[in-house]
């Protein structure tokens, strides 16, 4: 097995070295009255920026990404539309599964990152023969969280630099699977929907797994609802999930009002820039990754030797 190692130096900085070349000069206005020492400042966590991310983009330059067509076939523009009934039948298997199979484990963040960056690393190289060797590293906030209040999670595509947000309990490994399959390189937002869930999902770790089923189950529902947080609140109730789950759930919309004005700015802006680089927009995060695992389950041309989209 190649084995090869993307440094990462970014993530382990204390501070986000973004937040720094931004902040350390309004800061030094604000408690010095001058932007001098600030910008100092600046410019050395620009330098270390910049050097982190060079060392980790030459170290990149050797991997071989996962052909999803190829092994899956199935890919951004080529997906196969689930059809409502199957989506609804999936709903019901899902919260079935997931009642049955329920665990309260809750291991510390630092060793469910340390578990999940594994889980991926050996699923990719179960597929590409090389084993892409990444920071664990991640980190609870960014300046990021401001600019895109409905985000759980980000990566710094350049840096590889990840914060997790919230506490998001039952779907906390897949949002850090998510953005591991940022880190080691997949731009692409159904790419990471999709290598995040089957890593967890074809894992032996029932926390693992049980996220992997949220997740799913997260995004049929949000489909179904045409992500109206009311109607998403009536269905979340038929699928009859038990309680620790449904509060999981709900915490998604918690009071079933629609995202605000500045939210909906961003992500307006989001999914245009999705779409700039080649992506379908955010539909890729629900429609477009149920509909990937739905054409990929049925497909024949697929790779025998990768475990099918299972439930």
């Amino acid at each position: 097995m190649e084995r090869i190692e993307i440094p990462g130096g970014a993530s382990y900085s204390p501070v986000a070295l973004t937040d720094v070349i931004v902040g350390a000069p309004l800061a030094s206005r604000l408690l010095l009255g001058a932007a001098g020492p600030g910008q100092l400042v600046s410019n050395v966590a620009l330098g270390l920026y910049a050097t982190s991310s060079a060392v980790d983009w030459a170290s990149r330059w050797g991997v071989r990404p996962v052909d999803f067509k190829a092994t899956y076939d199935a890919d951004v523009d080529s997906l196969e539309e689930m059809p409502e009934e199957a989506r609804e039948w999936e709903v019901r298997l899902l919260a079935s599964a997931m009642n049955e199979d329920y665990t309260e484990e809750a291991p510390e963040r630092k060793d469910l990152a340390k578990l999940v960056n594994q889980v991926l690393t050996d699923y990719i190289a179960s597929i590409t023969q090389q084993e892409v060797v990444t920071s664990s590293e991640i980190r609870s906030f960014t300046i990021a969280k401001l600019v895109f209040p409905f985000a759980q999670g980000t990566c710094d595509m350049i840096s590889g630099d990840i914060a997790i947000f919230n506490d998001s309990g039952v779907f906390l490994p897949h949002i850090i699977a998510h953005e591991f399959c940022h880190r080691k390189g997949y731009m692409k937002e159904l790419h990471a929907q999709v290598l995040a869930y089957l890593a967890l999902r074809t894992s032996d770790h029932p926390l693992l797994v049980q996220s992997a089923r949220a997740e799913r189950l997260h995004r049929h529902l949000a489909v179904l609802a045409d992500n109206d947080p009311v109607r998403f609140l009536g269905l979340l109730e038929t699928a009859c999930l038990r309680k620790e789950l449904h509060r999981a759930f709900s915490q998604l919309r918690p009071d079933g009002k629609p995202p605000g004005m500045i939210s909906n700015a961003m992500r307006a802006m989001y999914d245009w820039r999705m779409r700039l680089s080649g992506q379908n927009g955010l539909s890729d995060y629900d429609e477009g990754f149920t509909n990937f695992l739905w054409t990929f389950g049925r497909s024949t041309r697929a790779d025998a030797d990768v475990a099918q989209a299972v439930v």
